[in-house]
C-alpha cells in the first residue's frame, strides 16, 4: 500500500477565493495554452473569487511564461519549479498551492467551456459533494469534438453508488472535475508511483469518503493528440501496466469480496479499451507499438469478450499486410513491364 503525500490544511478563512483554477503545464504548445487560459478567464468572477495560476514543472523554454505573461495580463499569477517533478508531483503542488475551496486542476491543452464554473459552483453549494463533475466533449489536435462522455443522470444531484461505477471505469477527465481542498487535504495528494493512471486513483480513493455530485451539462473539453503524455504512455503500453497496478492497489477500498468482483470488471473494461489503443496504433504507427497493448489486454484478461476483440485486431492486421502485399506487388509489375515506344 503506497502513502498518499500529506496536504497541508489551510485555515477556514471567509475571505478565501472559492475557486483556485491550477493549470499545469510541461513544455506546453502556445496555441493550446492560450486557448486553455483564454476559456478560464472569459468565466473570471474576480480575485476575491477565483484564484488562477499556471504551475510550470521546469519547461525546457519559456513558452509557459510568455503566453501567461501576454494572455493571463497580470490577473494570472505564474510559478516555475526549480526541477522537473513529474506528472503526479506536478498535480500534487497545485493542490499545495492553491487557496480557494474548490480545487479545479486544468491542463494545459484542455479547456472549459461557458459555464462551468458557475454550473459546478451551484451544484456545489447545494450539495455536501466532495467533488463534482460535468460531461466532457473529447476533441482532437484541432478542437474538434469527436465523442462526448456518458450521461449519469439527467439533473444536477449526487450520484448513486458511485464508488463501483468509478472503480470500474474511468469516466471522469481533470478538465472536468473539481474538488474541495479539505477533502485533499483528509485523504492526501495523488500517488507518484502512477504515471498514467493518478487521477483514477485519487477518483476511486475520494469516491470511498465522499459522495459525488454530477452536472449533466457539456462544460468542459478534454483534447487528445499525438504529443500529449497520454499518447506517449501508450506507445509502449505504459499506460496499461499502469493501471494493472491501480486496480490491485484499489480493491483494498472495497470489502474483499466487492473488491475481487469490481477489479475483475475494471480488468475487463481496461483489457478491450487496450485493443481499442491497439487498432488505433496498428494503423497509425505499426506492429511492434500496438502488439505490446494486445500482450497487456491478455495479462488484464482474457474473457471471451476481449479474446473475440483479439481476434478482430489480427483481421484488421490480415487486410493491412494483405493490402500492402497488393500494392507492392502491383508496382513490381509496373517496374518489370516495359514501356512502348512510340511509333
Amino acid at each position: 500500500m503506497f502513502k498518499p503525500p500529506a496536504v497541508y490544511a489551510l485555515d477556514i478563512d471567509a475571505s478565501r477565493p472559492f475557486w483556485s483554477v491550477m493549470i499545469p503545464t510541461y513544455n506546453p504548445r502556445a496555441d493550446y495554452l492560450e486557448e486553455t487560459l483564454l476559456s478560464v478567464l472569459k468565466q473570471d468572477p474576480g480575485p476575491d473569487q477565483m484564484q488562477i495560476e499556471v504551475i510550470d514543472d521546469c519547461s525546457n523554454d519559456d513558452t509557459a511564461y510568455e503566453v501567461t505573461d501576454r494572455v493571463g495580463a497580470g490577473r494570472v499569477t505564474f510559478h516555475r519549479e526549480s526541477e522537473n517533478r513529474g506528472l503526479a508531483d506536478s498535480w500534487n503542488r497545485c493542490i499545495e498551492r492553491a487557496q480557494g475551496r474548490w480545487v479545479h486542476i486544468l491542463h494545459q491543452d484542455d479547456m472549459v467551456l461557458p459555464g462551468f464554473y458557475d454550473f459546478l459552483r451551484r451544484g456545489a453549494e447545494e450539495s455536501e459533494a466532495g467533488a463534482i463533475f460535468c460531461r466532457h466533449a473529447v476533441m482532437n489536435s484541432n478542437g474538434h469534438w469527436i465523442r462526448l462522455s456518458e450521461l449519469h443522470r439527467e439533473s444536477t444531484g449526487l450520484l448513486d453508488d458511485w464508488h463501483a461505477k468509478i472503480t470500474t471505469q474511468c469516466v471522469i477527465q481533470c478538465a472536468s472535475i473539481a474538488v474541495r481542498r479539505c477533502v485533499y487535504e483528509q485523504l492526501g495528494g495523488f500517488l507518484p508511483n502512477l504515471h498514467y493512471a493518478p487521477d483514477w486513483e485519487m477518483w476511486q480513493r475520494i469516491a470511498s469518503r465522499f459522495p459525488f455530485c454530477f452536472e449533466p451539462s457539456i462544460l468542459a473539453c478534454y483534447r487528445v493528440h499525438p504529443n500529449s503524455a497520454t499518447s506517449r504512455l501508450r506507445l509502449d503500453a505504459a499506460d496499461a501496466r499502469d493501471i494493472r497496478e491501480m486496480i490491485d492497489l484499489t480493491i483494498s477500498y472495497h470489502s474483499p469480496a466487492r473488491g475481487r468482483v469490481l477489479a475483475k470488471k475494471a480488468r475487463s473494461w481496461w483489457a478491450e479499451v487496450a485493443v481499442f489503443h491497439a487498432r488505433e496504433l496498428l494503423v497509425k504507427v505499426g506492429f511492434a507499438a500496438a502488439w505490446q497493448q494486445i500482450v497487456e489486454a491478455l495479462r488484464l484478461s482474457r474473457n471471451p469478450l476481449v479474446v473475440g476483440k483479439i481476434f478482430s485486431f489480427f483481421v484488421l492486421w490480415f487486410r493491412i499486410m494483405g493490402s500492402r502485399l497488393k500494392r507492392w506487388m502491383k508496382s513490381k509489375l509496373n517496374t518489370s513491364v516495359p514501356s512502348q515506344a512510340c511509333k
